[in-house]
């Protein structure tokens, strides 16, 4: 169990690794450590390192209310201590869709990691461009959609408008340097088109990558073994 620097407490699990290198592995949204696409990409990171997993606030058996992106750096601040306190020299954060928006804002933000790797991420908020995102944003807008979410999806959501806007994830890219930064994206990824990633990864200063993945769709459900791997091969090569 960990708990945030605003008291909310997060559940969570650790599995060891063979190296020093700790992967923090932050979800998307209405996701959780628990589903089988999240152990299956932890199975696989634990090749590479230990495995720090969690659930965001408001998600799952977590206490709090999510608020898409915002206060959830300091879920990953939270996770990131407890990989130092049990002894990993190196830390990566490896975060899927909205865990990758967070990912990017708590390195600007928050530093202390050594690695960043945003996987089907957004660059902007409040993207409606693909039907999926008119559907997320009717489940944060509408209270029906808030309380589907809730049902469905053990997911709740905060009421109420940002105040203020968050920094959005493009602005926060520009400041992570010199920490590593690794952007992944499939061309077929039915969230958000490819011009998020080239947006995240422009305004990115070097050190950093971008990964364009043929018929790869969207954050973890759609993370093929091998790409996982290769990501971790990755996270390794700069860390070592």
């Amino acid at each position: 169990m960990l708990r945030t620097t605003d008291g909310i407490r997060l559940e969570g699990a650790h599995t060891p690794g063979a190296s020093d290198i700790g992967i923090v592995l932050a979800h998307g949204f209405t996701g959780s450590w628990r589903c089988a696409d999240t152990r299956r990409i932890t199975h696989v990171f634990s090749q590479f390192g230990g495995v720090v997993s969690f659930d965001f606030r408001g998600h799952g058996r977590s206490g709090g209310q999510t608020t898409v992106g915002d206060l959830e750096v300091l879920d990953v601040e939270a996770a990131v201590r407890h990989a130092r306190v049990i002894g990993y020299r190196k830390v990566a954060v490896v975060g899927f869709s909205m865990g990758a928006a967070i990912a990017v804002r708590h390195a600007a933000l928050h530093g202390g990691v050594d690695a960043v790797v945003a996987v089907s991420g957004p660059a902007r908020w409040y993207y409606r461009g693909t039907k999926p995102m008119r559907q997320v944003h009717w489940a944060i807008e509408r209270p029906i959609g808030r309380m589907a979410a809730r049902v469905v999806k053990r997911t709740r959501i905060s009421r109420g408008q940002w105040d203020p806007v968050p920094m959005p994830p493009h602005e926060a890219a520009a400041l992570i340097s010199p920490t590593p930064l690794l952007v992944v994206h499939g061309d077929a990824d039915t969230f958000f088109p490819l011009d998020h990633a080239h947006q995240l990864h422009s305004a990115a200063r070097e050190p950093k990558e971008l990964w364009v993945e043929p018929g790869y769709g969207h954050a973890e459900s759609a993370a093929r073994p091998d790409l996982v791997r290769r990501m971790g091969k990755w996270i390794v090569s700069n860390l070592s």
